[in-house]
């Protein structure tokens, strides 16, 4: 079979890639940005610098996603498929971007090969998807909530309500250590998915079928998602930054949302599951607020920030199944 189909899927899947750092540069530095523990340009650069090292350690990830979701057709039908998932997820995430809300590019992307697979009468594993995926997704935000508020509560008790701005110093010294952690988390989750469809390209056109992800596939991915987080998406950092809790988080909230999120990413790994990264920094911020006044938490942001996750993965779908239907039809 001809190279070039293969290859333009390929760069789908990196542009892929290239927005889900963009739209999710937000997860691992926002809150530090907005606590001034570092500079936009420097946290930037710091994250995708881990997100880059984080990208080599989610080979597990990339084969949940390879042979979990779907078992797309061989040859240039399976391809297709492919591409109209890799296209309704990047237009999702473009979309909010946008809107400023964060979204998960996982339940996107996850979203797209299943509607694009339904349309294509391919056959979706709805097992995996359910045990590896939604189950996974469901618990992270939960964890992620309740991990932080606990951790906040704790830190409240151990320094007191009056001496938390005394500690603030050191809480943004820790929150460089703690934005570090979830900007290698996001790496090791999100460049994985991207590894996961170029595998499953290859396997669909003929060029797979070795034991692991090439170490080409492996590079690449990391490249392309570092590259979109120093790109940055500062619409996205000001909701989360300052939009969730205001006024803006103290260093104390970020520092143990960032680290509360990323201890939830890691043990995800650990069972190969993906799990999405914002859905998991996004409620650890929510459980630090929930420790102050009920009045400091803008509950209308959290709506609209909950109803674009319960769209996110249908819309992805229904535009992967329209787009591949439309071009299997001709």
């Amino acid at each position: 079979m001809d190279w070039l189909p293969v290859a333009l899927v390929i760069a789908l899947a990196l542009i892929f890639a290239f927005t889900n750092g963009f739209h999710d540069a937000s997860n691992s530095v926002a809150t530090a940005i907005a606590t001034r523990a570092l500079s936009p340009r420097i946290a930037v650069t710091m994250a995708a610098a881990l997100n880059l090292i984080g990208a080599f350690l989610g080979e597990g990830i990339a084969r949940t996603i390879g042979e979990s979701i779907i078992v797309p057709s061989s040859g240039n039908e399976g391809l297709i498929l492919i591409a109209a998932a890799l296209i309704g997820a990047v237009a999702w995430n473009l979309l909010t971007w946008w809107w400023g809300m964060p979204s998960s590019s996982t339940h996107a992307l996850i979203g797209g090969l299943t509607g694009a697979a339904l349309a294509a009468g391919s056959t979706v594993l709805w097992a995996g998807i359910w045990t590896d995926v939604v189950l996974p997704m469901l618990v992270s935000p939960l964890a992620g909530l309740v991990v932080a508020y606990l951790a906040m509560r704790l830190l409240i008790r151990l320094v007191g309500h009056n001496r938390r701005q005394g500690v603030d110093r050191d809480m943004r010294r820790a929150q460089v250590a703690s934005a570090g952690a979830m900007a290698l988390g996001h790496g090791l989750q999100a460049a994985a998915k991207t590894m996961g469809v170029v595998v499953l390209a290859l396997t669909a056109s003929g060029h797979g079928g070795g034991a692991g992800v090439p170490w080409e596939v492996m590079v690449a991915s990391a490249v392309a998602l570092a590259a979109g987080t120093y790109a940055g998406g500062w619409r996205i950092m000001r909701t989360l930054g300052r939009r969730i809790i205001t006024p803006a988080p103290e260093p104390a909230q970020g520092m143990v949302a960032e680290a509360s999120a990323a201890m939830v990413l890691y043990l995800a790994a650990v069972g190969h599951a993906p799990v999405s990264t914002t859905h998991t920094v996004t409620s650890a911020i929510l459980g630090t607020g929930l420790t102050g006044r009920a009045s400091a938490i803008r509950w209308g942001v959290i709506r609209r920030i909950v109803l674009t996750w319960v769209l996110t993965f249908p819309a992805a779908a229904g535009l992967a199944a329209l787009l591949c239907s439309a071009v299997l039809a001709l």
